[in-house]
C-alpha cells in the first residue's frame, strides 16, 4: 500500500510511471459567462478545483480568444461558445499579411493574467496547465471556418505558410509567458486538425507538425505539457514523438487508438478514460465508475491519469463528477 501522496507528487509519479496511492484525476468544462475576464475565469477555475479536489488544474478559457487576438470579433453567450460576428480575414491577401501579436494585447494578456491569479491561489499545491491551440487551429478560429483554411492550404499554400509563421511566433512566446506566470505546462490542443477526417497526415506534416513542434519546443523544459488530439480518426499514433509529458484524447471513441495501444508505443503517460459526450455527462454515477475502472484496468495504474477526453458540458451532474473522483481511488 502506497502512503498518501501530495497532488503534485501523485501527478509526477504517474508521469514517471511510478506507483501511486490513487490514479490522479481531473476534469474541465466551460463557464461561458465567466470567461471574459482574467479574474472571473480564475475564480471559476478555483471554485471547480475546490469543489472536486482535482489532482491537477486545466484552465479552460473561451476558445474564441485565439481568434480575437488576430482581429476576429465574437458575441458572448451564457450557455454556449461565443458566436463569431466578424472573421479576422476573408482572403489569401489578408491572410498573408498577418503579423505576430504583441503579448500585451488584451486577449493574450488577460489569459496570462488568469494563469498568475490561479497560480497565486494554488501556491504550488496542484499542477496547473494553460490551454493553447495549435497554430493552424488558432488560424482556423480567427477565420471562423475550417473549410476556408482547407481551401487556403490547397489553393494558396504560400499565404498559409506565411500566416502560420506569424501565429507560431506569437503562440510560442505566449506559451513561454504562461510558464513564467506560474503554469506547469501547456495543454496543446489540435482541435479539429488532429483528425484524418479534416486533414490528411501529408498535409499535417506541411501545415501543422513543424509549427506544433516550434511552440512545444519553446516550453520543452516545462514538466507537464500535454498534447490533446481532438475528434475521431485522430492522428495520435503519428504524433507520439512530440515533446510532451502526456497525451489526452477521446479514448472511448473506437476510431481512435486505445490507451493500451498508445502506452505500448511510448514511455509517456496517458490522460483520459472517461467519455466526455456520453457516460460522464449523461450516464449514472455507477456507469461513470464502471467506465473509469475499465479504463484503469486496461491502462494500468501507472502512467495513467483519469479524465474526460475533452471539455465536458457545463450541465454535467455533480454526482457524476464525484463518482469520477471516487473511481480514481482503489
Amino acid at each position: 500500500m502506497v502512503e498518501e501522496m501530495t497532488k503534485r507528487g501523485r501527478v509526477r509519479a504517474a508521469l514517471r510511471g511510478d506507483e501511486v496511492d490513487h490514479v490522479p484525476v481531473s476534469a474541465w468544462w466551460h463557464d461561458f459567462p465567466r470567461e471574459w475576464s482574467a479574474k472571473s475565469l480564475a475564480e471559476a477555475t478555483i471554485e471547480a478545483y475546490k469543489a472536486y479536489d482535482w489532482d491537477w488544474i486545466k484552465l479552460n478559457p473561451r476558445a474564441s480568444y485565439y481568434g480575437e487576438a488576430w482581429g476576429a470579433t465574437f458575441e458572448p453567450n451564457d450557455d454556449r461558445q461565443p458566436d463569431m460576428t466578424e472573421p479576422a480575414f476573408t482572403s489569401a491577401k489578408e491572410l498573408s499579411k498577418l503579423k505576430p501579436v504583441d503579448l500585451r494585447k488584451r486577449e493574450l494578456a488577460e489569459q496570462i493574467e488568469s494563469v498568475k491569479l490561479v497560480a497565486k491561489q494554488m501556491k504550488g499545491v496542484a499542477p496547473l496547465v494553460q490551454t493553447v491551440f495549435s497554430p493552424i487551429a488558432s488560424l482556423s478560429c480567427a477565420a471562423g471556418s475550417t473549410k476556408f483554411i482547407q481551401r487556403m492550404m490547397r489553393d494558396e499554400p504560400d499565404a498559409m505558410l506565411k500566416a502560420l509563421d506569424a501565429v507560431t511566433e506569437t503562440m510560442a512566446k505566449f506559451s513561454r509567458a504562461c510558464i513564467r506566470a506560474g503554469a506547469d505546462g501547456i495543454f496543446f490542443a489540435t482541435v479539429e486538425w488532429g483528425s484524418a477526417d479534416v486533414m490528411s497526415w501529408g498535409d499535417y506534416e506541411t501545415f501543422a507538425r513543424p509549427y506544433d513542434l516550434k511552440v512545444l519546443g519553446e516550453v520543452q523544459d516545462a514538466e507537464f505539457n500535454i498534447l490533446h488530439v481532438c475528434r475521431s480518426n485522430n492522428h495520435l499514433m503519428r504524433m507520439l514523438e512530440y515533446p510532451v509529458a502526456a497525451f489526452n484524447w477521446d479514448t472511448q471513441d473506437r476510431t481512435n487508438p486505445s490507451p493500451g495501444e498508445v502506452l505500448s508505443h511510448t514511455d509517456r503517460a496517458v490522460i483520459g478514460g472517461s467519455s466526455h459526450e456520453t457516460i460522464l455527462p449523461k450516464g449514472t454515477p455507477a456507469e461513470v465508475v464502471k467506465e473509469a475502472h475499465r479504463s484503469i484496468l486496461e491502462a494500468g495504474s501507472r502512467r495513467f491519469l483519469l479524465s474526460p477526453g475533452c471539455a465536458i458540458p457545463p450541465t454535467t451532474p455533480e454526482k457524476n463528477l464525484r463518482a469520477l473522483v471516487q473511481a480514481s481511488s482503489p
